[in-house]
């Protein structure tokens, strides 16, 4: 040790640029790997944490409505409050009531019907405020206490001109007037039922809204006045009512307390809920394409950063070589020269591995990414177990790879391989073929590294050109196969062109009618009706459509084959999962406390984002499709029609979408009285995986490209350094004769052989990574796997990187050619 301290001390100013480039080299790449790499962690988890720092309850209850047919003359229902605050495992109830509000005319009339209303929201509890708290992008929350204040989300105060500080009318009706039907909108509103609230506060939204399939978020506007004047109207004035339960030990006891919640609930009040569970479960689906692309470019980027460090560390050991030569030769034995080449090794790796544990906590505040990074502070967020362990695996892996290689280069061992030098076949297949000598010479320089001094990290270059293409090449792939999913609607379960409506999914449609006006209409193709429950399958509540088995129109298959028969089920595969099931297997389904019924799972599908909000609303991997007479008639028909018929109507037209087709089903459904319980004509609705797939933006493309850039300028540091080792080399070529344009031209060539390697393994090795990440992408969100490979886009990459190969080139080209030849040849 006192001899490789000496030596070291000795030759630190001579080695200082080496040291140098492995402590940046290996915290530059190390602390990218890193800092990707917990971006990725942090993402995947950043909507749970979300969450569990907003309070957000376990779950919530649709509990009130007016609905005088089933005796609720008001949504508000204090009774039923205490109740479900008194039940098993309910920690505290906290609750939202619609109210009978909105804004006014300057006149004091209410908006006109194309006029969005925003909905107008009580806070019962502190629903809202403490438990899942919207988010104030600007002004203030209101003052709970202060009756004539009121904050309004973004899209609603936009549509309406509203900014923060101005005046807005509002008033409200009574239920009774609601109920009378006589309710004329080009009246004014009484004049002791109109008040001006100040808008305070601007809302970018809140945890439970942040990731929703778009019939949800249809509509979802917020206005939310201060329990000070809502409070006096929660009586008279309410329209309906969800309840929050936050539950003592979490979601352990969330199956019986849904039990419980379902009887205390007034009768003829159909059940439906939302669990905070499956919130999170779509939220992380939606997340999943930046968590791939961050975790596949942190890997790759550490791969990099090992393989290229380790190969500098050993150019530097092969470079000591004749040095410890001399030191064997007077008297140092070999763990002498062992400590002798890597001890400056162990100290450079100690502190790049700390500098990029550096690097990684600086960038720690990029993630996570999506739509939750608005609702966190920009402060730094270390992931300490990444860093831990990304440092310490920097540390050993480097380290091996310098213990192995200087064990390679001790004197005794490396004798033997001293001077040995193998020619390239392709070097001698380009001389066979009869290239001009600049192109054979940049061909061996591209393949050939050479000995002693002279030896240059000709596998580097290779390894980064192949790396930089993989990377873009996998990108452009997942990206056009994200482009076909979202301009394919049948790939996520939208698998027609319109759905006739009853009314938030639980109106009905008139059978018999809409039938012979859809028979007739020449622009239908085909059409099913569909009715919307939730049934238990083996214990486990699931959504469920019920359609008539065999139908024309039906979800796209996944595996397996349709509804054929009513003994049959097709499942999404993330309930498929969840019942531990498998395709040809049975569940038991139990309807109500009635006999269970056993059905054959026959498939499994990809589901449309319809149902009711909450319990029966089918997700892309969540849900079930069986034979509709499997719900029971009372569950078909809540509201007791004379004439019930399904929930929805699923049509298909011919020539898919156009202006016609759907004026046409508006016009069938105003001639069926699909309005009577809310019912409209619904385009297509996206899932809350596709409609908010846009947060992906261009990530992976910019991790790409910086990868890209790095290969590139790796490789530019290559080529100066070939220059610069062979600049011996360079001065014989131009003694026999080499212009400058010919020394220029062998760099040259020697980049582009370097490409044309990185190209012709990147390209491929790349679209099946590409295509390998999709089909992950695509299990993770139950859509239809369907890759694509833009071919255009990646012979277009393949050019432009032989051209920015070479335009690379130019500076060491120019470099070679002002060789300076008397010089270097004076020795000779």
């Amino acid at each position: 040790m006192a001899y490789a301290w000496y030596r070291f001390r000795s030759t630190m100013r001579s080695e200082l640029s080496y040291f140098l480039s492995v402590i940046l080299l290996v915290g530059a790449l190390g602390g990218l790997a890193l800092g990707a790499t917990e971006a990725a962690r942090s993402t995947e988890s950043s909507f749970a944490d979300l969450v569990t720092s907003s309070h957000v309850p376990q779950l919530f209850v649709f509990d009130g409505v007016i609905n005088p047919g089933i005796g609720l003359d008001s949504a508000y229902n204090p009774r039923l409050l205490r109740t479900l605050s008194h039940l098993p495992d309910v920690e505290r109830v906290e609750s939202t009531v619609e109210l009978n509000m909105g804004p006014l005319t300057p006149r004091g009339k209410p908006l006109p019907e194309e006029a969005s209303s925003p909905t107008a929201d009580a806070s019962v509890g502190g629903l809202d405020f403490n438990e899942d708290p919207v988010k104030i992008i600007d002004g203030r929350m209101v003052d709970p206490h202060t009756a004539d204040e009121v904050v309004l989300d973004a899209a609603s105060a936009r549509e309406l001109g509203y900014h923060t500080g101005d005046e807005i009318p509002v008033g409200w009706v009574t239920n009774a007037q609601t109920s009378s039907g006589n309710l004329d909108p080009n009246q004014p509103i009484p004049v002791r039922q109109r008040a001006m609230v100040k808008l305070v506060g601007i809302v970018g939204g809140q945890a439970t809204t942040l990731f929703q399939d778009q019939d949800n978020a249809d509509g979802q506007s917020l206005m939310l006045f201060a329990p000070a004047l809502t409070n006096k109207l929660l009586a008279c004035c309410s329209n309906d009512m969800i309840s929050a339960l936050t539950l003592q030990g979490g979601d352990r006891h969330l199956s019986a307390v849904e039990a419980a919640v379902k009887g205390a609930l007034p009768k003829g009040l159909p059940f439906v809920y939302q669990e905070s569970q499956s919130i999170i479960a779509t939220a992380n689906a939606t997340l999943r394409p930046e968590t791939i692309a961050l975790s596949v470019f942190g890997g790759i980027t550490g791969v990099a950063a090992l393989l290229i460090a380790g190969q500098v560390i050993s150019r530097r050991v092969r470079l000591r070589a004749p040095e410890l030569d001399i030191a064997r030769a007077l008297g140092a034995d070999p763990p002498m020269c062992l400590w002798d080449s890597l001890l400056g090794s162990f100290g450079a790796l100690l502190l790049g591995s700390l500098l990029a544990g550096a690097v990684a906590v600086g960038l720690s505040p990029l993630g996570p990414l999506g739509p939750v990074r608005p609702f966190l502070s920009v402060a730094l967020r270390p992931d300490w177990t990444v860093i831990g362990i990304g440092v310490l695996a920097l540390l050993l892996v480097l380290s091996g790879v310098a213990v192995l290689a200087c064990l390679r280069s001790l004197p005794d061992r490396a004798r033997s391989r001293a001077g040995r030098f193998t020619s390239s076949r392709v070097t001698a297949a380009a001389s066979r073929a009869g290239l001009p000598p600049a192109a054979v010479t940049g061909v061996r320089f591209a393949l050939e590294p050479g000995v002693g001094r002279s030896a240059v990290p000709v596998r580097s270059a290779i390894l980064g050109a192949m790396l930089a293409v993989t990377v873009v090449v996998a990108t452009v792939t997942f990206g056009s196969s994200l482009n076909t999913l979202v301009s394919h609607p049948a790939l996520y379960g939208w698998n027609w062109n319109y759905d006739i409506d009853g009314g938030g999914g639980l109106g009905d449609i008139p059978g018999p009618t809409a039938a012979k006006l859809l028979n007739a209409d020449p622009l239908v193709e085909s059409w099913t009706g569909i009715y919307y429950s939730t049934l238990t399958f083996d214990g486990v509540n699931v959504p469920v459509m019920g359609a008539t088995p065999g139908a024309h129109v039906a979800p796209p298959l996944l595996s397996g084959h349709g509804l054929q028969s009513s003994n049959q089920v097709v499942l999404g595969a993330s309930t498929l999962r969840t019942l531990g099931k498998q395709v040809g297997g049975t569940v038991q389904v139990r309807i109500h406390g009635e006999k269970p019924v056993t059905l054959t799972i026959v498939g499994t599908a990809t589901l449309p984002p319809i149902g009711v909000v909450g319990s029966s609303h089918l997700e892309m991997g969540n849900g079930a499709v069986l034979s509709y007479r499997i719900i029971p008639p009372a569950a078909r028909n809540l509201f007791e029609s004379n004439n019930p018929g399904p929930n929805a109507i699923l049509v298909r037209t011919k020539g898919g979408n156009s202006r016609s087709a759907l004026a046409s089903l508006q016009s069938i459904g105003r001639r069926a009285d699909i309005g009577l319980n809310g019912g409209t004509v619904f385009g297509l609705e996206r899932p809350a995986e596709i409609l908010n797939y846009g947060s992906l933006g261009t990530t992976p493309l910019l991790l790409g490209a910086t990868l890209a850039v790095g290969a590139a300028t790796a490789l530019g540091i290559t080529l100066v350094t070939s220059v610069r080792r062979r600049r011996h080399d360079l001065a014989i070529l131009k003694t026999l004769g080499f212009t400058r344009e010919q020394l220029a031209l062998a760099v040259a060539v020697q980049a582009g052989v370097a490409a044309v390697i990185g190209c012709a393994v990147g390209i491929p090795v790349g679209i099946a990574l590409g295509r390998v990440l999709w089909d992950l992408f695509a299990r993770e969100i139950s859509a239809v796997p369907a890759p694509t490979v833009p071919g255009g886009t990646i012979v277009v990459i393949g050019v432009l990187a032989l051209a920015l190969a070479v335009l690379v080139a130019m500076i060491p080209g120019r470099l070679a050619a002002r060789t300076p030849t008397s010089q270097l040849l004076r020795a000779e």
